[in-house]
């Protein structure tokens, strides 16, 4: 009986053990995704889809399809920084009246849980609380209100993002709170900061570790 009950907890210190390393792995699949580049059509379709968005906000066809093309199908960063417009806005086909982060708010909520699904997410969001501190052979600040850095998956979950229904529903309101922005995309060299792999996998131990210990207190 004592060999049998040993073997049982065996069994399910294993099966708890490896639960989370198929949890893990699952999790770097979604989170790593495939890396699959862009094929040229895939590109066309995607700047063909555009449409007079890109003209509309000033933004360079060009450069976006160099960025586009270059494509390495791995991760990367987009920066962002923006300056919200002040006082309320009315939109012009609804006729609703709200302040300009309220109407960035709108928009990000949407963009945020799109981002999500395909395996990004917010890296870090802050407000700014001064002006330039540094700044050579630049232009003036035009008053920047917020910065934020988004984690991106892989250059096509971008295409699919900013082709996805809901995202087109709701960037007006993006236009709408927004006065001016930049952005650029980039890739981390170094970091000193667990990042989600890490947190997941140690999260997923720990777990794992606890109800190893269960099984042996009370197996």
């Amino acid at each position: 009986m004592i060999g049998g009950a040993m073997d049982d907890r065996g069994l399910w210190i294993a099966g708890t053990w490896g639960a989370a390393l198929l949890l893990w792995l699952g999790f770097r699949l979604f989170y790593d995704g495939l890396r699959r580049p862009l094929r040229p059509h895939e590109i066309e379709t995607f700047l063909a889809g555009l449409g007079e968005r890109m003209d509309a906000t000033g933004n360079d066809t060009a450069r976006l399809r160099a960025f586009l093309e270059v494509d390495d199908g791995r991760e990367f960063v987009m920066l962002n920084l923006v300056k919200t417009r002040p006082g309320v806005i009315t939109d012009p086909e609804s006729g609703e009246t709200l302040g300009g982060a309220e109407w960035l708010r709108r928009y990000s909520r949407t963009f945020v849980r799109g981002l999500i699904r395909r395996g990004g997410h917010p890296v870090f969001v802050g407000r700014k609380v001064g002006g330039y501190i540094d700044a050579w052979n630049s232009s003036a600040d035009p008053g920047w209100t917020l910065f934020g850095t988004m984690r991106y998956r892989s250059r096509r979950d971008l295409v699919r993002l900013a082709g996805d229904p809901a995202f087109r529903a709701v960037h007006p309101a993006k236009l709408l709170g927004t006065e001016a922005t930049f952005s650029f995309p980039a890739q981390r060299i170094f970091g000193f900061h667990a990042g989600p792999r890490t947190t997941a996998g140690l999260a997923l131990a720990l777990l794992a570790a606890l109800g190893h210990i269960a099984i042996l207190t009370w197996g």
